[in-house]
């Protein structure tokens, strides 16, 4: 197939450091063209793929520089989705719903799906302005709030099984990995490994927005010993970090529409102590892969039991559900179906009006 992958341009495609969405884009990018299929990807041009890079942009938006407007980029990035709308069998877009009023109105297949939540407000209002537009949900918990939009169906993220390296002993701390914002639940991490009595070691990025919270509630608690703060981590000292951990702590407060770092984890054979928001029940197998636990009393006693919990057989969890294999054959299923639907047809007119020769691409400059 011919497809289209559209990326936010926020990150590079993977990420350099932070960046769960292009992270798990690069993924499926890379496993679809492993699968023989024709895919083009648009993104910031430091991206690295085995695709066709389409580079919408010079630099990803949060580390490039000088500073550029998002909104001058988005719509740098659309502009170039616009023009080859007709070489490709389907188009993947995950910005959200950038492109809604765009590709709806062309008439070609398209696929969306919103990493983050939907149950803020506005979100219901654009659903029922494109009651036909198809969307696939990253777990069943995050399309609750949006029950009338046209889900296609749930397909959890996967991870190449060669990217961690799975370790097999018992850890000798317990680990944080995210953003340092409340409602990821950092101070709660904090608490537990106190009351566990065991050492807490936190990779995780301040957020420009949350730095006053970082000053005040965080940096107080981080002693260098019992708490270590050791900043954003890559793919390898990620892989060292999280196979180190006894368990990794995701005390979230908020619905978590997916939690990349739990399988992350599960990867490395590190079983996950979880809070039951959001995805977790279907993404932690509880008594298998980790603990669900409804709250920090119940996550210290859970700390107790890691050593019933065999590390082989969270990585063997790990390998039968999260797997790029498992997301990009799911994905490709929709895109089947989509690209055989009549919905997705695009007239002649529509062709010609969209072709190259008829509207010149102008790329836009930072």
């Amino acid at each position: 197939m011919r497809i289209a992958q559209v990326a936010p341009l926020a990150e590079s495609v993977p990420p350099k450091l932070y960046g769960g969405t292009e992270r798990v884009v690069a993924w499926l990018v890379d496993e679809l063209v492993s699968l023989g299929h024709e895919v083009t990807l648009f993104a910031s041009g430091d991206s690295k793929t085995t695709a066709k890079l389409h580079a919408v942009w010079p630099q990803a938006l949060r580390l490039g520089g000088p500073r550029t407007d998002p909104m001058v980029a988005q719509a740098a990035l659309l502009e170039a989705v616009a023009l080859r709308v007709t070489e490709f069998d389907v188009i993947h877009l995950h910005i959200d719903w950038l492109h809604l009023p765009l590709l709806s109105r062309l008439g070609v297949p398209f696929l969306t799906t919103c990493h983050g939540r939907m149950d803020l407000p506005g979100f219901p209002d654009v659903v029922r302005r494109f009651p036909n537009a198809p969307f696939v949900s990253i777990s069943d918990n995050q399309r609750a709030p949006l029950s009338e939009a046209n889900w296609l169906g749930t397909i959890y993220h996967g991870l190449p099984t060669d990217l961690f390296r799975p370790s097999f002993e018992a850890g000798s701390y317990l680990a944080f990995l995210g953003r340092l914002t409340a409602e990821k639940g950092p101070e709660a991490a904090i608490r537990i490994a106190h009351a566990a009595r065991m050492p807490l070691r936190i990779a995780a990025k301040v957020p420009r927005g949350e730095r006053k919270y970082f000053k005040e509630r965080l940096e107080p608690q981080i002693d260098g010993d019992q708490v270590q703060l050791i900043g954003e981590v890559n793919d390898e000292t990620k892989r060292q970090f999280l196979a180190g951990a006894a368990a990794l702590l995701f005390p979230i407060d908020w619905p978590e529409p997916f939690g990349l770092v739990m399988i992350e984890a599960m990867a490395c054979g590190t079983p996950v102590i979880a809070f039951k928001s959001g995805s977790v029940p279907e993404v932690v197998d509880d008594g298998i892969t980790g603990f669900v636990v409804p709250g920090e009393a119940e996550a210290i006693q859970a700390i107790g039991r890691l050593s019933g919990l065999d590390r082989r057989q969270v990585r063997r969890h790990f390998e039968k559900r999260f797997t790029t294999r498992r997301m990009a054959q799911e994905y490709l299923h929709h895109y089947k179906a989509l690209s055989k639907s009549t919905a997705g047809e695009v007239h002649a007119g529509l062709r010609s009006t969209l072709s190259k020769d008829s509207v010149p691409e102008r790329p836009l400059a930072p």
